[in-house]
């Protein structure tokens, strides 16, 4: 592998966005909020933004892109059945996000749409692992309570009637501890006031119904492609209860050294579980992996003898090279990793 086999230590990377947020990462990271549209950390991420050539992307301590040291040793850092599968893409961008503000309603596109209509290999699903919240009623949305007519979401669009938009989803109070999987095409938005741990497939592609007030253009909501395209990857179905139930989990009560936090769904996507070694080493087994110290100290240690000390707001990436892992102390980590190979 070109450079280290071990794990890299980041450092903030929060590429400007259009809605208000980021005191909650500045808090993690132990740092001072200075900027009012922050609201996204992108730790190792080998993503641009949408139509743009870098912003986005990660860079190591040593000054390379983090998508070029991939692609210069991509079993190195992805291991072999990883590469057999994704080629060089790491399958995976993690974020931070803190929605200073509520987000507009809007949905992704699947793989097969994303293939068709923007040349990529990934749509982009997604799963939000809550950090913290903040306000009196921290609140996210997801699915449409009923079906819904797409001429009907048409004329939403159309009129830009966030009202209606808004009101036809299913809201969840959340809590940290709380997980929640978003398929591809389901609409939804996260409420002001709610931290999260982020996972999704590598792209930037958010088709965005609820565009006025935050987006310059109707064009910046449907990337292009039109809004007629855009709605035929919708999930127009109704969400009752019991279908939430697939897609939402509550891990707070669970202190296991180890705890698996996405629904069943997610696991083709993305994998993301809390660490808490608490007096017992935990055994890491070699992964590509981006892991976020959310409370606490502890280390994490190579085979080779080497040591990492982490504490609160670490973000760091581990090669699959670098081994297998020990992670000690009386951290809070969560690991995101792509799906299994």
């Amino acid at each position: 592998m070109t450079g280290t086999h071990e794990p890299v230590r980041l450092p903030a990377n929060q590429p400007a966005q259009f809605y208000r947020g980021g005191a909650a990462i500045a808090a993690l990271r132990g740092a001072e909020s200075s900027q009012d549209f922050g609201p996204e950390d992108w730790v190792a991420s080998t993503t641009t933004l949408f139509g743009k050539d870098a912003e986005g992307l990660s860079r190591l301590p040593d000054g390379r892109l983090l998508r070029e040291a991939v692609r210069a040793d991509p079993r190195g850092w992805l291991g072999a059945a990883h590469v057999e599968r994704f080629g060089d893409s790491t399958a995976l961008l993690v974020k931070l996000l803190d929605a200073g503000q509520r987000l507009p309603v809007h949905f992704h596109p699947s793989d097969s749409f994303a293939r068709k209509h923007f040349d990529s290999h990934f749509g982009k699903t997604e799963a939000w692992i809550v950090a913290g919240t903040s306000g009196p009623e921290p609140t996210v949305y997801a699915g449409f309570q009923r079906s819904q007519d797409p001429a009907t979401v048409g004329e939403w669009v159309r009129d830009q009637d966030a009202p209606a938009m808004l009101g036809a989803l299913n809201s969840i109070r959340v809590r940290p501890g709380d997980t929640v999987y978003i398929p591809a095409g389901l609409p939804h938005a996260i409420g002001e006031g709610v931290f999260v741990v982020e996972l999704q497939q590598p792209t930037d592609f958010s088709l965005t119904l609820e565009w006025r007030d935050f987006l310059a253009s109707p064009d910046k909501g449907h990337l292009g492609i039109g809004f007629d395209t855009a709605l035929r990857a919708l999930d127009t179905a109704g969400w009752d209860a019991g279908r939430l139930e697939t897609i939402v989990r509550h891990t707070a009560s669970d202190t296991s050294s180890t705890v698996d936090l996405l629904a069943e769904g997610a696991s083709p996507f993305f994998r993301a579980d809390t660490l808490r070694p608490g007096g017992a080493a935990l055994a890491l087994d070699p992964s590509f992996a981006v892991l976020v110290v959310l409370d606490g100290e502890g280390a994490l240690r190579t085979s080779s003898g080497a040591a990492f000390p982490l504490g609160k707001g670490d973000t760091l990436v581990v090669p699959h090279a670098a081994g297998e892992l020990e992670l000690t102390g009386e951290a809070t980590v969560v690991r995101c990793r792509p799906p299994a190979p």
